[in-house]
């Protein structure tokens, strides 16, 4: 008998961010996220993806214990101004029991056809900033922390469901000892001139932070043309600027900025948190905080979390000026190995960016549909 209870109190909504804590007990390549983080993310008053997103989180339980856990979301921006009649559901983790994924997948399609929607896809989140999919390849790798790990039965379910394949995305890694800067040193001084660019660079977070408005207004151009984009809201850019950019050191992120001081490229690269987190094991206290900063000291992994770029500059070479300044910063600082977040198979812009990287391909994961 499974039995499906909505997590609408703090108890279950807590009890629902620790359950993968269970599931993936001591597992080797699982990382935990915050606890308090998840909370907030779920919390109506806190996360301004609310105003444009319902959802609902389910817990599944079997003789008397937590079995499972789905979210199901409608991002009303997506439904009724891209006019795209989908339901998602994200957070989800399950033991390897169909019964019980079929299970919670009821409670999406409820909301799916209370609302008249006409297919599901997940897992993902409400936005573009959110993980996404189900990992398909590298189980034997260490996931991210902005990535979802599961385990390969979880691709199964879905497929033994009916649902079949949405999107496809695919990570990448790179060692920074075979990277030779000679690729972009030179581009970059001929493209600095010609189009008259400046690079902005920090060692200081305060600094940055007049410039992230600026930041997502270019990231909402840039992304607007590929599949279930959703636009960075204002109020999500001060949410965003507030939980992320402290956790990034400030001079792994930088602008490109024209001759009228017009933002026209941006880049953000985060430091391997995983092992981190790892230890951290949900909590920021007593020992979690001191964790996370020594990783973000002493880090020798980075991970390219977000590049942008103009439409207008994308064939122009402008990378070469970004690559340039990181080269010289990863230098500094001992990096060994460069990571990229999940890519979406069909953005070929992003992927030409590697070409001359020698990245190789570590990790997959997709997302699924079915038709209500």
């Amino acid at each position: 008998m499974i039995k499906i209870i909505e997590a609408n109190s703090k108890k279950l909504l807590t009890d629902y961010v620790k359950f993968p804590f269970s599931l993936y007990k001591n597992h080797p390549y699982w990382v935990p996220p915050l606890i308090s983080d998840e909370l907030e993310t779920f919390n109506k008053d806190e996360n301004p993806a609310f105003d444009n997103a319902e959802a609902y989180f389910y817990l599944a339980y079997k003789e008397n214990k937590i079995v499972g856990r789905i979210a199901a979301i409608i991002n009303w921006e997506e439904v009724n101004n891209q006019q795209k009649r989908k339901v998602r559901f994200g957070w989800w983790d399950v033991i390897d029991d169909i019964e019980v994924t079929k299970a919670l997948l009821e409670k999406v399609y409820e909301l799916g056809r209370k609302n008249n929607l006409e297919y599901v896809e997940g897992p993902m989140g409400f936005s573009n900033l959110d993980k996404v999919g189900v990992l398909t390849e590298g189980f034997d790798r260490l996931g991210s922390m902005i990535t979802w790990y599961n385990f390969p039965y979880y691709k199964d379910h879905l497929e033994q469901l009916g649902y079949v394949r949405e999107k496809e995305y695919f990570e990448s890694i790179f060692s920074f000892s075979n990277v030779n800067p000679d690729t972009f040193t030179k581009a970059s001084e001929l493209i600095q001139k010609r189009y008259e660019l400046k690079i902005l660079t920090f060692t200081q977070t305060k600094d940055i932070i007049p410039y992230v408005d600026k930041m997502f207004d270019l990231f909402n151009t840039c992304y607007e043309k590929l599949a279930s984009f959703v636009a960075v809201s204002e109020r999500q850019k001060a949410y965003f600027k507030k939980k992320y950019i402290p956790f990034v050191n400030p001079e792994y992120i930088l602008f490109v900025m024209d001759k009228n001081d017009k933002m026209v490229a941006f880049s953000i690269v985060m430091p391997g948190f995983s092992e981190a987190l790892q230890k951290a094991n949900g909590r920021l206290f007593p020992f979690g905080f001191y964790h996370l900063l020594q990783a973000k000291k002493h880090s020798k992994e980075v991970l390219f979390y977000l590049i942008g770029i103009d439409p207008e500059y994308q064939n122009k070479g402008v990378t070469a000026l970004i690559f340039r300044e990181y080269y010289r910063v990863f230098k500094e600082k001992g990096i060994t190995q460069c990571n990229r977040t999940p890519e979406l198979e069909e953005n070929n812009a992003i992927h030409n960016l590697w070409k001359n990287f020698n990245s190789v391909v570590d990790r997959r994961r997709r997302t699924y549909r079915i038709d209500l």
